[in-house]
């Protein structure tokens, strides 16, 4: 099938682009499978150049990727240049995790052959490499979740090789970036299956790419609903694998009554900012604002319509994301409208958004619904009732934060990541991060997307019993050759295991 790459502004056809064949998509898993050997086995230095070069090779796209993507997004240049760092930098953040080497989480336990009543084995335990991971690029990160994204970057770190399904709506884009990475694997000597991407607009590219036997695990970011399609198809095949993918977020934000008090106008200008960051095209946007009946709350309620109202409207991703914007909004039942122009708020009490279930549902774009409690007892009961999240954010005095045990301990039954006095939106690529939640915020809330422990999710654990010294890997030997940091006997220590006696 053929589709095409559109100027977002102006709607004008930039290219033609065709969907994946079937042979296509089985010679790229294919490809990928006949590298994953190789890739799994290179020493972590060479990983680690490979990783530097794929950044080295994106920033050498100069001005081209920057304005390719502007057409193609309607992303402000500036913005762009910013994720093109942040996509960069995660590719060298990757690197240094690779090259240290300790994230395999070396496991070592002696053997006792003196144990009584019966003697212990030498039992040694590691991460290893997955197999393939099929990564499908998200549309509002053009860059930073998508070909080169997180997902491929922590992917390939942990030695697996990549294909990767573009996003139909940056195709342009996509190719650039891809580019760059083939460029890094030929540099690198790297087998060609080590990156592989194919494009596609119809799901049938994406579902086959999922159910491939080659492919090992998926990375995704997107709807719930284009999420939860891959996650039946990768069950529903004869040896099921994980997919890692983030989904669905409203995340409530609370402001507290004295918070209200003290900076009533500040909250509500942070939090119109947030909303309509990127046009309210954020997975981390605050969709939903929760305070305590009373005249401070209906008088930030009036402070937040007003700088609202004040938003010139963006010109949003693509016009597919427009229309569900536009629709979505001009069919929103069981709300009081605070704005009809720039970006759109909507008021609501608790008690009646508890009766509407589709209240709870996540609108992309510049929207945010303020939902009054008449008590915090029934505030409790609403947040602890909502589906899983990525974010919680909770804006209170000191008194008010030291008070709010109650409010903390349900947040974090429901979201991933507790924000204070702050705003969602702005996700740090660290080692501390956690990006994912409860479902349907993530389909596994054990695991982030961004930050350096995105890595685990495409690692599996191996473990060696008794096993010949020459046949353990060299993260595994007394020796430690590597230098990583391992736990021995239960300790952590970069030591060797000294010789037995």
């Amino acid at each position: 099938m053929e589709f095409f790459a559109h100027n977002a502004a102006t709607g004008e056809k930039l290219g033609a682009y065709r969907d994946a064949t079937a042979a296509e998509i089985d010679a790229a898993a294919r490809a990928a499978a006949a590298a994953a050997r190789a890739f799994a086995g290179l020493d972590p230095e060479m990983r680690a150049r490979f990783l530097e070069t794929a950044a080295d090779e994106i920033v050498a796209l100069g001005d081209a990727l920057i304005q390719t993507a502007h057409r193609e997004t309607g992303l402000p240049v500036a913005r762009l240049e910013g994720e093109r760092g942040r996509t960069t930098g995660q590719l060298r953040l990757f690197a240094a995790v690779v090259r240290e080497g300790s994230w395999v989480d070396a496991r070592i336990d002696p053997a006792l052959p003196d144990r009584k009543p019966l003697p212990r084995p030498d039992v040694r335990r590691m991460l290893r490499p997955i197999g393939p991971v099929a990564v499908f690029g998200a549309s509002n990160f053009p860059l930073a979740f998508s070909v080169a994204g997180g997902d491929t970057a922590s992917a390939l770190a942990a030695g697996n090789p990549v294909v990767v399904k573009a996003h139909p709506a940056h195709p342009g884009t996509s190719d650039l970036v891809a580019s760059a990475l083939r460029s890094a694997v030929q540099k690198a000597g790297l087998p060609v299956g080590v990156f592989v991407m194919v494009h596609g607009a119809s799901p049938e590219v994406s579902l086959a790419l999922v159910r491939h036997e080659a492919i090992q695990a998926v990375g995704f970011t997107g709807s719930i609903r284009a999420g939860r399609a891959l996650w039946d198809a990768a069950a529903a095949r004869p040896r099921p694998i994980p997919v890692f993918a983030e989904m669905g977020s409203i995340n409530p934000l609370i402001v507290l009554p004295g918070a209200l008090r003290e900076r009533r106008d500040a909250i509500a200008e942070g939090l119109v900012g947030s909303c309509t960051l990127g046009v309210g095209q954020f997975c981390t946007k605050p969709g939903l604002v929760l305070g305590l009946s009373s005249p401070e709350w209906d008088a930030f309620a009036r402070s937040v319509a007003d700088r609202a109202r004040a938003i010139t409207p963006g010109v949003m991703l693509h016009a597919g994301i427009q229309a569900s914007f536009d629709r979505a909004v001009r069919e929103l039942q069981g709300v009081a409208w605070l704005t009809d122009t720039g970006a759109r708020v909507a008021r609501v009490s608790a008690a009646d958004f508890a009766r509407q279930p589709h209240l709870a549902h996540e609108i992309f774009g510049p929207y945010t619904l303020l939902v009054t409690a008449s008590s915090r007892g029934e505030l409790l009961q609403l947040l602890g009732a909502l589906d899983g999240q990525l974010t919680a954010t909770l804006h209170g005095t000191a008194d008010e934060l030291a008070a709010a045990q109650d409010l903390v301990d349900v947040l974090g039954r429901v979201a991933g990541r507790l924000v204070f006095n702050g705003y969602p939106t702005g996700v740090e690529v660290s080692h501390a991060m956690h990006h994912g939640g409860p479902y349907p915020a993530s389909s596994d809330a054990r695991f982030t997307s961004v930050g350096s422990a995105a890595i685990f999710r495409f690692a599996r654990p191996v473990c060696y019993q008794s096993c010949p010294p020459a046949l353990l890997p060299p993260e595994l030997r007394d020796e430690n050759p590597l230098g990583i940091s391992r736990l021995v006997d239960g300790r952590a220590t970069r030591d060797p295991i000294p010789p037995r006696a």
